[in-house]
């Protein structure tokens, strides 16, 4: 039987932040090699105590910034001033595409959110992407970049240009299309480090091994990122999520000899996804 190439895959977890439980899960999945990055929500109530956690880790995970517009209230008073409370994702979307966001305020909630991961973690982030891909989306990611070019290392940013599958054909058509292709041209313009292909989009129901495997074969040899959700804690009252479930059995998941079992056949090892500064099909 022939071996399978050797490929490089990053494995993010998002949300760091704003469910409880995720930092811990994180650090105790990185801390195993199962996972290599995790992306911050620094408006949520839970991200000064779950900063102070990943403020002593220099190692892994890489921490980025999960740029948050559609869940909470904002931390700028400018942004405060449009939105005292941030808009539901299909608000965001329509506004976007209407070219009726407040670009300067946005921009200046993006610094806030930066400064406020900086001072939990004492560095800026290694990398950018977005609470539900906001980052892509017109009068965003101008924004975005605008503001990274003034860091003294730019980071590295999520590509959406090219969710890949198996399934939700749908969700990966809306998230390309909504700005992610348009974010790529732009990457690869500017030559801003980026990820060549996004795994992991789907709708938070099935059987996620089976999900992983279709994921991990439609790979790129390097550059490929799959971002995932993955919590242990036990749900408690008064504190609904919506997608816990699916949270707790991603976790179960990695943690679990399936998934080493399933990079070995896969022939995938972890490592950085930014390698890349264009992107080229394949």
């Amino acid at each position: 039987m022939t071996a399978p190439a050797a490929r490089i895959l990053a494995v993010c977890a998002d949300d760091v932040g704003l469910v409880e439980g995720v930092a811990e899960t994180v650090l105790e999945l990185a801390s195993a090699g199962r996972l290599n990055a995790a992306s911050c929500v620094t408006t949520a109530p839970g991200w000064r105590r779950d900063a102070t956690l990943l403020a002593g880790d220099r190692g892994t995970p890489q921490l980025g910034l999960h740029f948050n517009l559609s869940e909470g209230a904002p931390l700028s008073a400018a942004l405060a001033a449009h939105w005292p409370t941030l808009p539901s994702l299909g608000l965001l979307l329509l506004l976007a595409h209407l070219g009726r966001l407040p670009g300067a305020a946005i921009e200046a909630e993006f610094r806030t959110q930066a400064d406020a991961f900086a001072d939990g973690v004492g560095r800026l982030p290694a990398f950018v992407d977005g609470h539900q891909h906001v980052h892509a989306l017109p009068g965003v990611r101008d924004a975005v970049l605008a503001a990274i070019a003034r860091w003294p290392t730019p980071p590295a940013v999520r590509n959406t240009g090219r969710p890949l599958g198996p399934g939700a054909a749908f969700k990966r058509a809306v998230i390309a299309a909504s700005g992610g292709r348009a974010l790529e041209r732009a990457l690869v313009a500017r030559g801003i480090a980026h990820n060549r292909a996004l795994l992991g989009a789907y709708g938070f129901s099935g059987e996620y091994r089976r999900l992983m495997q279709a994921w991990l074969g439609r790979a790129p040899r390097e550059g490929g990122l799959v971002f995932c959700h993955p919590c242990a804690a036990a749900p408690r009252d008064g504190n609904p999520d919506p997608i816990g479930a699916a949270r707790r059995r991603e976790a179960a998941y990695f943690a679990s000899d399936a998934f080493r079992e399933d990079l070995a056949a896969a022939g995938v090892t972890l490592g950085a996804a930014w390698a890349l500064r264009s992107s080229s099909a394949g």
